[in-house]
């Protein structure tokens, strides 16, 4: 707001009105000079040294916003990550359960039906008192018969303790299976909460990001015009606040052409990068091309053979970050600044960095399904956060930040929240990765 102070209270109502950033919050605003202030305070000397001082406090409270704001938002991040990490690993525990479960009650209900056959066969054969059957029927046929009685007698209780043998299996089996039902249960509620969990970790981590991000854009329109005004007090001769206008305009025609050049770069960049792929014969085994969409709306990500699986592995580290134990996505050995495509048509979600992916973009398709792209270079995202992709797009160029040892992308895919394996998923599209 602009007002006319004099210089005594004009000074007085330049003291710096900064409350640090609050995790996910907004920014307090600043009480930044008027064009008027500094032109009160122009006339006098100290009144003017007062006012460099402000104006610079006033730079370096924006710098450390934006610091604060990013820290945060890669805090975030790797919370996010962890908190993915745990659902995936319990949802994957509590599916291994489930199938140990469901093949524990099958064991169990074929030794029961194998026990009710043979406490049928027994009791056709007579009853609970099988010897004394066995004794009349050989004492009907005389003596001479009694090593056939014998014979029968000893099958008889063979096939007794086999009953008893069977019955303790088929008992056995069903507690087994009873265990690991529970045992499922349990685990599929931990999933849900986990689930409720990564969700809320998810929401804080894109809070943060967008916080930092509306941060670094504030600072950096406000620092133009904090940076015009150190020049105009710093200035030994009364400037025009017309020529700070002037100045204003031209530098914001400079940032303008600036940004037209590096965005008309990056394209360039990335037509060039397409041609070498394609002159270094990095299209697929499988003789797909990434960057065109099959008649199911899906297409490769990427060029390049898979040169990591999903499924367990070693963790390693890179770039002072370590990997986990469980690889949930596929890698594909695209090179350096190689292109990066969308998968299907679909709304950004994340771009920007993220933990262990490094720079990370990620793509909802609707219905549940979502894609994931990582390890993509410094300055190599060339989407944000709202964006409408369409398939084939290029939304990136690969790298190796995060945890990562070579140029590559790992892709995921997720349905429902969960982390699945992207070969298969693929596939059924008419998009294989390999």
């Amino acid at each position: 707001m602009r007002r006319t102070l004099s210089i005594t209270s004009g000074v007085a109502a330049l003291a710096l009105l900064v409350t640090l950033f609050t995790p996910v919050g907004a920014a307090q605003a600043l009480d930044y000079p008027s064009w008027q202030d500094l032109q009160n305070a122009k006339s006098n000397t100290a009144a003017a040294a007062a006012q460099v001082t402000k104006i610079q406090e006033l730079l370096v409270s924006l710098q450390s916003q934006v610091d604060e704001t990013q820290a945060e938002a890669e805090a975030r991040g790797a919370a996010l990550e962890e908190a993915q990490q745990k659902f995936d690993d319990a949802a994957r525990r509590a599916s291994e359960l489930q199938a140990q479960a469901d093949a524990s009650k099958s064991t169990a209900d074929a030794a029961t039906r194998q026990a009710g056959q043979l406490a049928a066969q027994l009791y056709r054969t007579g009853g609970t008192d099988l010897s004394v059957n066995l004794f009349l029927e050989g004492g009907d046929n005389g003596g001479g018969q009694a090593d056939e009685l014998l014979s029968k007698l000893g099958n008889m209780s063979k096939l007794v303790e086999r009953s008893t043998d069977i019955y303790d299996v088929a008992q056995a089996a069903n507690n087994s299976a009873q265990a690991l039902g529970d045992q499922a249960k349990i685990a599929q509620a931990e999933r849900e909460t986990l689930r409720i969990a990564a969700e809320a970790a998810l929401q804080a981590a894109q809070d943060a990001a967008d916080a930092a991000a509306a941060a670094l854009a504030e600072s950096q329109a406000k620092s133009l015009e904090l940076d015009q005004q150190l020049a105009f007090m710093r200035d030994a001769e009364a400037t025009t606040s017309a020529a700070y206008e002037a100045g204003v305009i031209e530098r914001a025609r400079i940032a303008a052409e600036a940004a037209r050049v590096a965005a008309a770069a990056r394209a360039a960049e990335a037509a060039r990068a397409a041609a070498a792929a394609a002159a270094s014969g990095g299209s697929s085994s499988a003789g797909s091309s990434a960057g065109s969409a099959s008649s199911s709306g899906w297409g490769r990500p990427a060029n390049g053979r898979i040169t990591g699986s999903y499924g367990p592995r070693t963790p390693y580290c890179g770039n002072g970050v370590c990997s986990g134990s469980y690889h949930y996505g596929t890698d594909l050995g695209t090179g350096c600044s190689a292109p990066l495509y969308a998968a299907a048509a679909g709304r950004v979600t994340w771009a920007g960095s993220l933990g262990t992916y490094g720079n990370f973009v990620k793509i909802d398709h609707g219905g549940g399904v979502s894609t994931g792209y990582a390890h993509i270079r410094n300055g190599g995202v060339f989407v944000n956060v709202g964006q409408s992709v369409s398939a084939g797009q290029n939304i990136a160029s690969s790298g190796s930040t995060g945890a990562s040892t070579a140029c590559h992308l790992h892709f995921e895919v997720w349905v429902n929240g969960n982390r699945i394996n992207a070969v298969p998923f693929m596939a059924d599209r008419g998009a294989s990765l390999g």
